[in-house]
């Protein structure tokens, strides 16, 4: 496969994912935000909530100025552009997969910061009193990327030094 094609690939997957998740942020905000309901409960271990992140992973760093989401969008554009040089040279599928996966995710959130000067999530899961951190579509992205990056790091292929001996 071309490097042309590697990234053609990789852009339609992150394409995918950034307009999966821009809709779904859309409809949330409709319903929970503009229809007044913080919280809503759809199973008893998952609700819907609103939460800004204006950190960065799980709210890690929140110090909730309007300068961090610039920071924080920033930051993650040049990650953006490494992970696109990254996709063209991608050596197979998985990686391929993966990468487009993270990019749509991070362009997802830095949209969010841009619009809101925060991310939007509101999946809210929660067992035994337990709440996993509220995430969004961007994040699931993300999250099933970097788990495809570390599966094909690990399993996906025999390193070709080992090949030969």
């Amino acid at each position: 496969m071309t490097p042309q094609a590697r990234l053609k690939r990789g852009l339609i997957v992150a394409a995918i994912v950034l307009v999966l998740d821009q809709a779904v942020k859309y409809a949330m905000l409709q319903y929970l935000i503009y229809g007044f309901r913080p919280s809503v409960e759809v199973l008893p271990f998952f609700n819907l909530v609103v939460v800004w992140n204006y950190g960065i992973s799980f709210g890690m760093f929140n110090t909730g100025s309007s300068a961090s989401a610039y920071l924080f969008a920033g930051l993650a554009l040049a990650i953006v552009a490494g992970l696109l040089w990254w996709l063209r040279n991608a050596e197979n599928g998985t990686v391929v997969l993966a990468l487009g996966l993270v990019t749509g995710g991070a362009i997802g959130n830095v949209v969010d910061r841009f619009r809101f000067g925060a991310v939007f999530d509101f999946f809210d899961f929660h067992l035994f009193g337990y709440h996993w951190p509220a995430f969004n579509i961007a994040d699931a992205g993300i999250t099933i990327g970097v788990a495809c990056l570390f599966y094909d790091a690990f399993f996906g292929r025999q390193n070709v030094l080992d090949s030969k001996s």
